[in-house]
């Protein structure tokens, strides 16, 4: 089983956004120091809660102080680029990463950024599998190109010029091309249903209770099954809200406060997503009124806290809920307590993944 640390990253808008990005640098220098084997960046443009554009610029500036963790898109939005420009970029840092590195791929979940690229009343599902479609036929042939699509004409022919090397566009350094992943969130999701249709890797969100989890995986299954393909669990990864902490006790009273960074986090998303009458991704049971969606609740819903044993025993139990997967993804929040958060990847990493690595290949071998 792998380990990933998952950011969108979310933070305060009132802190200086220069610190808060090298807090997020320090954030997977950390993750590698450690041994997790990878590290997923979100992309907004238009929010300074979420305050990173372009992952892959942000990306790019720690492939020279890492070893081994590979870097991963959380996600591109796809809808939001001409597929010219992903195709291009992917595969320019997939070089300078030497294939450290995975593609997690979207239809964007911003509001404002829909507003900005204007995707809002367009079939972004629809515009993001042409996306893939488009950036595979590129790194897939060669010049000249002439791919037509709905949204999207990906064109260089007249302007060549071979005896330059004008014309040709650049393959990623893996061969055919980077694994491709798409995240999750509703219940019942579309997209991983998308996601099995296509043999993509599912990631499922942090902030859906165990049980809408589950039903991802249910739903990339069926998705699989309807195309003939197998569906492979290894291929599935699982973010968690996950306080690692000395004792239970530290957790306790780190999370009583609201203010705390995890509990201005599901505020922020639920007030977010409110807006788009999208509680019900937080909500074990969908008849749950949204007055009851308090931070304490989901808290308790949704963030996994507690001694290194009691961390333990709420993954076991969430891998015999839901089977086994292949990576956890501990999400990352804002480093309100530096300290604490530090010691919460390392206990993680060392002190619970060796034991529930076990307990994971025990699933695995039943299943």
């Amino acid at each position: 089983m792998q380990l990933g640390l998952f950011m969108m990253p979310l933070h305060d808008p009132n802190r200086d956004y220069l610190t808060v990005l090298k807090e997020d640098r320090e954030s997977i220098l950390l993750a590698d120091q450690l041994g997790y084997d990878e590290a997923w960046v979100g992309e907004h443009y238009s929010c300074k809660t979420e305050p990173i554009a372009n992952p892959l610029q942000f990306m790019a500036t720690l492939i020279a102080q890492t070893k081994r963790i590979k870097f991963a898109t959380g996600v591109l939005n796809l809808p939001q680029h001409h597929p010219a420009q992903i195709a291009g970029d992917v595969a320019q840092f997939d070089h300078l990463a030497e294939g450290r590195f995975i593609m997690g791929v979207g239809p964007g979940g911003l509001g404002s950024d829909f507003e900005l690229f204007e995707t809002f009343d367009k079939n972004r599902g629809e515009m993001m599998v042409e996306s893939v479609r488009m950036i595979h036929e590129i790194w897939s042939t060669d010049a000249p190109y002439n791919i037509k699509g709905k949204y999207w004409n990906v064109v260089v022919d007249k302007q060549m010029q071979p005896r330059l090397g004008i014309g040709p566009m650049l393959k990623p350094f893996q061969k055919p091309f980077p694994q491709l992943a798409v995240s999750a969130m509703s219940p019942n999701s579309t997209t991983a249903k998308l996601a099995g249709e296509q043999g993509w890797g599912l990631i499922s969100a942090n902030f859906t209770p165990s049980n809408q989890v589950l039903s991802h995986w249910q739903s990339y299954a069926e998705g699989a099954a309807a195309a003939g393909k197998r569906a492979d669990r290894a291929n599935w990864r699982v973010a968690r809200s996950i306080i690692c902490t000395d004792t239970d006790q530290e957790a306790a009273e780190y999370l009583s406060n609201d203010a705390c960074s995890a509990g201005w986090y599901y505020q922020y998303l639920r007030d977010n997503l409110s807006t788009y009458k999208m509680t019900k991704i937080f909500k074990r049971d969908l008849a749950m009124p949204d007055s009851e969606l308090t931070v304490q609740k989901m808290l308790e819903m949704m963030v996994i806290s507690g001694s290194p044993q009691r961390v333990l025993d709420q993954l076991i139990a969430l891998i015999d809920e839901i089977g086994w997967f292949g990576t956890l993804l501990m999400t990352h929040k804002d480093w309100d307590n530096a300290a604490l958060h530090r010691k919460s990847m390392r206990l993680l990493a060392e002190q619970v993944m060796p034991r529930l690595g076990q307990h994971m290949a025990t699933k695995q071998a039943a299943d």
